[in-house]
């Protein structure tokens, strides 16, 4: 048995025995513990969401930043990589408006989702019949004052609004990519505007 040590001042100090038992633990400590185990978990579990979602949204458009240089002869170029599903998804603007581009040239010109074109302002001018991989549908043409991707600028470009379709992407067809030289090599895309282009 332990003796039990003196204090200075005359009165004993009581040896920890750790076979006595604690006291009871309240039941407020016990929920604030719980709920603070369970906001961990939810704060993880939220912080692991975003991370997932960012990496799928960078598998399928890894050009959310895209890149622009100088060409050899001071002209703009950018730069687009392939995605996962060999498509080239791009982060442009129409208009000043944040959209993305999915590089198609079997489109003969730009195809604005119906949802897209209505957040854009777009105007719809006259009805045309138009042939896809889904059957005939009946679009409407719009103009695009303005139409960036990197550092390319075109202005005054033809397109079309496709209220049938329902897809996140603006198809980057023909109208604008006739405007453009490209080249590819390996999973890159290089666009440069042609010369005589008056955009």
């Amino acid at each position: 048995m332990l003796p039990h040590a003196r204090s200075g001042l005359g009165g004993s100090l009581r040896v920890y025995n750790p076979c006595m038992s604690l006291p009871p633990e309240s039941p407020d400590n016990n929920r604030l513990g719980r709920g603070m185990i369970v906001a961990a978990w939810v704060v993880a579990l939220g912080l692991l969401t975003l991370l997932f979602g960012d990496f799928l949204e960078g598998e399928r458009n890894p050009n959310r930043q895209v890149l622009s240089r100088q060409d050899g002869s001071g002209g703009v170029e950018v730069l687009l990589q392939r995605n996962r599903y060999a498509h080239y998804v791009a982060r442009g603007r129409i208009n000043g408006e944040a959209v993305d581009f999915l590089v198609d040239t079997g489109a003969s010109d730009v195809s604005v989702p119906g949802r897209i074109a209505m957040r854009l302002g777009l105007e719809r001018g006259a009805a045309m019949s138009y042939q896809t991989a889904n059957g005939r549908i009946t679009g409407y043409r719009t103009r695009i004052d303005r139409l960036e991707l990197g550092d390319l600028v075109l202005r005054d470009v033809e397109a079309s609004i496709n209220p049938a379709f329902d897809g996140e992407e603006v198809l980057l067809g023909m109208s604008v990519l006739k405007r453009l030289e490209f080249t590819q090599r390996g999973d890159t895309l290089i666009l440069r505007p042609l010369r005589d282009d008056p955009s």
